[in-house]
């Protein structure tokens, strides 16, 4: 079971997190602080494993970004690499080469997006076709949402006249 996620840029600066056991805003804190500092501080040359508190963390870099999952000491690794590329393939499908700015100015998609692969901290979805689809169908509604909040608005302006 995956614990929790983390996106941290190089400069130490949390982009997403995501947790799935509990965790106090204190121990959050402290975590974030501990896994930072001790994942970017590895040289690139060494393995994507770390062991930390009785768990696994997996991570991945891709351009300035850390992918970090915690998992359970007992569970397979490679799983959870395979599921960090599932993630950025996705987000490089949908942003089109995603990059730290998308994830900045559009966090609420990579949550989305997360949520549509990750459930309760397992792996919900493996087809990337499907979950491409699904976002398109969020992403209609929200268009869909917004263009009757304009029509309303305009109607009230109207009729305020």
């Amino acid at each position: 079971m995956i614990n929790f996620v983390l996106l941290i840029s190089r400069q130490g600066k949390v982009r997403l997190t995501k947790w799935y056991s509990p965790y106090t805003q204190k121990e959050r804190t402290k975590v974030i602080r501990e896994l930072s500092g001790l994942i970017i501080t590895r040289g690139p040359k060494l393995c994507n494993f770390v062991e930390w508190r009785g768990y696994k963390v997996v991570y991945r870099r891709y351009a300035s970004l850390y992918f970090c999952m915690c998992i359970d000491a007992d569970d397979n690794e490679l799983e959870v690499l395979e599921i960090i590329h599932h993630f950025v393939e996705i987000l490089d499908r949908y942003f089109g080469s995603v990059c730290e700015l998308d994830l900045i100015f559009n966090f609420h998609k990579a949550y989305y997006i997360l949520d549509e692969i990750l459930i309760a901290g397992e792996l919900q979805e493996s087809s990337k076709k499907n979950v491409a689809r699904l976002i398109a169908a969020q992403d209609s509604l929200v268009e869909a949402a917004k263009e009757e909040a304009s029509s309303i608005s305009n109607i009230i302006a109207q009729a305020t006249k």
